[in-house]
């Protein structure tokens, strides 16, 4: 059994930064770590990839080939992935024995909420190879400072979670510059949990442009809300205490904490239901390492 991350997201999110700092990671718990690059026009890896979809077909050619646009190369790149995908298989039979995978896809996000061909080679892998995936879809924490932007942040994980339709983390990226990008209405926790987004109405009719659209907005968010799905763990992809936790969180989601374990029925359902001691690393502890107590101070009365 064969375990490992399909890292998603938009893009400027950190997906090549999170591959090549979570394989570092990874191998410094002595685990043998594989990165497949699927992304075509990721002509600049700072990490040693074992599979590269550039020696399948690259972008530049088909864009020239075909008169094509970077987004319709990339889904150009995806179908031929699809009806190539024995190459994929081939290449990843000699490393499924002994490897942790780390699948670093494009950033267009049409591929995995619209789109079926990323889905289509995902399930296959999955069949064929008997993989044990997690989605890890990071969002840059930036979002946050927008509440339009902030909204459109969840449809984008909720849509791709309902259509990837696998184990799903949704990573709120580069946290350590929360305050590069201005001040939070609300207290972090709000947005990592997805609490009433009611009481972001206000703030997004302070907009002129996101006023217009103030029902439509509210129709939104009472989806996302009905859903209940939604929610966002944290990571500084510098921090080993950050890093550390998420990894936990994965392993939890795609089994990989059961795989050496032989036990009975009841110890495995006792791992499965054990809490993580997540909640404290995921919000209070990372607004105290990363926001002012003064903002604190000021986002609490806020809220209260």
């Amino acid at each position: 059994m064969v375990f490992g991350q399909v890292v998603i997201g938009p893009p400027g999110s950190g997906k090549t930064t999170y591959c090549n700092g979570m394989s570092q990671f990874l191998s410094l718990l002595g685990r043998k770590v594989a990165v497949v690059n699927l992304d075509p026009a990721n002509d600049a890896l700072p990490y040693e990839c074992a599979i590269n979809i550039e020696d399948l077909i690259k972008l530049s050619d088909v864009m020239a080939e075909h008169s094509l646009g970077p987004n319709g190369g990339l889904v150009y790149c995806m179908d031929y992935l699809e009806k190539n995908i024995d190459w994929l298989e081939g290449k990843l039979k000699p490393l499924i024995e002994d490897h942790y995978l780390l699948f670093d896809f494009p950033g267009q996000v049409e591929l995995f909420f619209l789109h079926s061909n990323a889905r289509s080679v995902i399930n296959k892998l999955i069949k064929k190879l008997n993989l044990r995936l997690t989605a890890v879809h990071l969002i840059d924490a930036h979002l946050c400072c927008d509440p339009g932007k902030y909204v459109s942040a969840l449809l984008l994980s909720l849509s791709t979670m309902l259509h990837l339709e696998l184990p799903h983390i949704n990573v709120l990226s580069k946290i350590d510059l929360i305050e590069n990008y201005g001040n939070l209405a609300f207290n972090l926790d709000f947005y990592t949990d997805v609490q009433d987004l009611s009481y972001l109405q206000h703030h997004l009719e302070q907009n002129p442009r996101s006023a217009k659209y103030r029902k439509l907005t509210k129709e939104l968010c009472d989806v996302i809300d009905d859903f209940g799905l939604v929610n966002f763990s944290t990571l500084d992809i510098q921090d080993k205490e950050s890093v550390g936790n998420l990894v936990k969180l994965i392993d939890k989601s795609n089994g990989y904490i059961f795989s050496s374990i032989d036990s009975s029925a009841v110890e495995f359902s006792k791992i499965a239901a054990a809490p993580l001691d997540w909640d404290y690393y995921r919000t209070a502890a990372v607004q105290e390492k990363y926001m002012k107590d003064d903002e604190f101070v000021q986002q609490t009365s806020r809220m209260q």
